[in-house]
């Protein structure tokens, strides 16, 4: 059954025996995820929880994008109009969402074949299982934007291995299917042609069993080989590098390390000299502090976070990438603070503060009850 009417068509809804398959349909906009997408997602989520004939949820995109992120063009727009509350709306309920997957009660199996950056990370990672396939290419590309690694990034790169999720987050750096899967992103690698038949096998599986699924992907599935100039080659300098206290030691290690003239330490210092230092700053404090929290405690502190964003006190700089990126596409943004040395300590510590106004509230996420232990490890 295909829901057609008007508001929720942006996912396309199909009930085959005790699977569902929500796919996400605005191929125009690489599925970029709208208030409509978002708000119809948690609705289904719930909904499938306490329905017993649900036993799996497999979620994918149409097009060549599973999700490039959440809709951000909208929500400048707001914030152009001096309206930064309707930002906040739509963080808390896809914030909600994210934790809705991170602990569900059910397998969720997402087929990412093809872009998955931003919140379209937060939508997919999460779950159980994620399926990356060679058209995948993934991104948290927030510190350009004048953002940070947002929807719960904090708690899912802190935990990739060493410190490569510091390196992911802060330079925006774009990884494909095989370092999806070597870092941990992804749990499988699966050819895109066989999608169409490991969907079938899963679907008349008829299981919720993540031993059953993991086994069925498992035959669909192989382990392909890292490209030759691949940064996950070059953990040991990125540990070395990114394991640093701050940011202004992380790229003095990496200006340090560059007098070998190696093109991929320079590419890595310009990625973090061209992002926002308010970003870059927060960022880095923001996935440490994920290391030793579980997903509710990372999606709260991330929800405080955006809010002064969006609010603009501190610093309007998600305004000026969202022009110099995705608006008026010079690519040459003119942030402010210009340096990360001119950052003091108080200015980050005022993001992970509560906001001070009396409409504004912290993120309030669901009860959970009757976890399987991949969730119940997450809280």
């Amino acid at each position: 059954m295909a829901s057609t009417n008007g508001e929720t068509d942006q996912v396309l809804v199909e009930e085959k025996s005790s699977v569902r398959v929500f796919t996400l349909n605005r191929p125009k906009q690489l599925n970029a995820l709208s208030h409509t997408m978002v708000s119809r997602l948690l609705e289904l989520f719930l909904d499938c929880a306490e329905d017993s004939s649900v036993k799996l949820i497999i979620l994918k995109g149409k097009g060549r994008a599973f999700c490039a992120g959440g809709d951000v063009a909208a929500v400048v727009r707001d914030l152009t109009q001096g309206n930064w509350k309707s930002g906040v709306d739509y963080f808390r309920k896809e914030f909600t969402l994210n934790y809705v997957m991170a602990t569900y009660s059910k397998p969720q199996v997402s087929i990412l074949n093809g872009i998955v950056m931003g919140g379209g990370a937060g939508a997919s990672i999460h779950g159980r299982f994620r399926i990356a396939t060679e058209n995948s290419l993934f991104a948290m590309p927030e510190t350009a934007l004048g953002l940070f690694p947002d929807v719960g990034a904090s708690y899912f790169l802190s935990r990739l291995p060493g410190f490569f999720g510091e390196y992911v987050g802060l330079t925006g750096t774009r990884l494909d299917g095989a370092e999806m899967l070597a870092c941990g992103l992804a749990t499988h690698f699966v050819q895109a042609e066989r999608l169409p038949l490991l969907e079938e096998a899963l679907i008349t599986a008829d299981s919720s069993n993540s031993a059953v699924i993991s086994s069925i992907i498992g035959e669909f599935s192989h382990i392909p080989n890292l490209k030759k100039n691949s940064a996950y080659h070059r953990l040991n300098i990125i540990n070395k590098c990114f394991s640093r206290r701050t940011v202004e030691e992380i790229i003095a290690t990496l200006e340090r390390e560059a007098a070998d003239k190696d093109d991929w330490i320079s590419s890595t210092i310009q990625s973090l000299k061209k992002a926002s230092p308010m970003s870059l700053k927060i960022s880095l404090r923001s996935i440490r502090e994920g290391r030793l929290q579980g997903i509710g405690k990372c999606l709260v502190r991330e929800f405080r976070m955006v809010s002064h964003v969006l609010r603009g006190e501190i610093s309007k700089d998600f305004i000026e990438g969202c022009r110099a990126i995705l608006l008026d596409k010079d690519r040459n943004p003119k942030w402010d603070p210009s340096t990360v040395e001119s950052i003091s300590d108080e200015m980050v510590d005022r993001y992970f503060s509560k906001v001070n106004d009396r409409d504004w509230e912290d993120l309030k996420l669901p009860v959970r009850s009757n976890l399987p232990a991949y969730a119940i490890a997450k809280l």
